[in-house]
């Protein structure tokens, strides 16, 4: 009796680990994917989808290589892109820097 004792504790360990293992790394892989910048072609589709709310959009482009981005304590890293569209029969450009990290404009202008 003692030895099935043991053998059932060492068993509830067992799968006591193996289920801390796998939660923990469920949680890790998680957290790292959070952290990994969003490509650059996912935040022009996400401005484009904002700027198509006002109206129709003439074209679009964006940087593909992340640019450091700093105001006052906050930093990140950003690209830049821009968006062309009519406006009273003209064709205005703006021009936006996002977060490559959550894909937030940062920074917006018309030229």
């Amino acid at each position: 009796m003692i030895r099935l004792k043991k053998n059932s504790t060492f068993k509830n360990g067992l799968f006591l680990g193996i289920g801390l293992g796998l939660a923990s790394g469920i949680l890790s892989a998680s957290l790292k994917q959070k952290e990994q910048a969003l490509h650059a072609d996912k935040i022009l589709e996400k401005v484009k989808k904002a700027f198509l709310k006002e109206g129709p959009i003439e074209g679009g482009w964006i940087q593909y290589e992340k640019q450091p981005f700093q105001k006052f304590a906050f930093k990140t890293d950003s690209y830049l892109g821009g968006i062309n569209r009519y406006e009273d029969n003209e064709i205005v450009t703006y021009e936006f820097l996002a977060d490559a990290n959550t894909g937030a404009i940062l920074e917006l202008n018309r030229l």
